[in-house]
């Protein structure tokens, strides 16, 4: 069976992922911060037969996130690293004269330097895998300039250009950064409440990264809303 490392896996994005990947005979390594929500997902996913080793823990300690590479080594490898865990600097997000320096310093740590570590730590596995891919999940806020954005916009432009960096060193592997557009998240909640817009819900955007997963295009930058477009 292929393995996933997949970080903030507990709801939104990583839980739809985890629960798609898992239906598809995937077994997985999942990461959160609160224990009991990512125990209630583990077990969603689970009744699929799939393995699941669910570790709670911030991915910004070291010793976590060694943890989920040595689970995904008792699996049997690592396939494929989901780096979805994200800060968003301020709850809800400020303009860029009001951002505190230490939510900024949280947003860069939790999505560019957790994700690098993560990645570094996971590197023999995916090299050693039949096709190794990393998904680095990114924002439209990286590549557009939106009011309070800044700050995790910023992080998040850091992480699309470690994702490209890490293509061109590591040829042998399939790294994507993702904008998965819109969605109904928690994240997106925390960051502009009270935005009563409708959004797609994120099990209707998993179909995007799986379709990166099963026809492994080029390594790049991917829009979820173009994967989804009728082929």
């Amino acid at each position: 069976m292929p393995v996933a490392i997949i970080t903030g896996a507990s709801k939104g994005l990583g839980r739809a992922l985890a629960g798609a990947l898992a239906a598809r005979g995937w077994d997985l390594v999942l990461d959160a911060r609160t224990a009991e929500v990512l125990k209630e997902t583990a077990a969603a996913v689970a009744v699929h037969g799939t393995r699941v080793e669910a570790l709670a823990g911030d991915v910004v300690d070291v010793g976590h996130r060694s943890a989920l590479v040595t689970a995904a080594r008792g699996l049997g490898g690592c396939d494929l690293l989901v780096s979805n865990a994200s800060a968003l600097g301020a709850e809800p997000l400020v303009r860029l004269e009001e951002l505190a320096l230490d939510g900024l310093r949280r947003a860069l740590e939790v999505n560019v330097v957790a994700a690098l570590g993560l990645v570094q730590e996971a590197l023999p596995l995916l090299r050693a895998a039949p096709a190794g891919a990393v998904i680095a999940v990114s924002s439209d806020a990286a590549a557009e300039a939106y009011a309070t954005w800044g700050g995790y916009g910023a992080s998040k432009a850091a992480l699309d250009q470690l994702a490209a960096v890490l293509a061109a060193e590591e040829p042998g592997l399939r790294v994507w950064a993702v904008d998965p557009g819109d969605m109904a998240t928690d994240l997106y909640a925390a960051a502009v409440p009270g935005d009563g817009d409708a959004r797609p819900e994120p099990v209707d955007v998993a179909p995007a990264f799986l379709r990166l997963v099963e026809e492994r295009p080029a390594s790049g930058r991917y829009a979820a809303p173009a994967l989804l477009e009728v082929r």
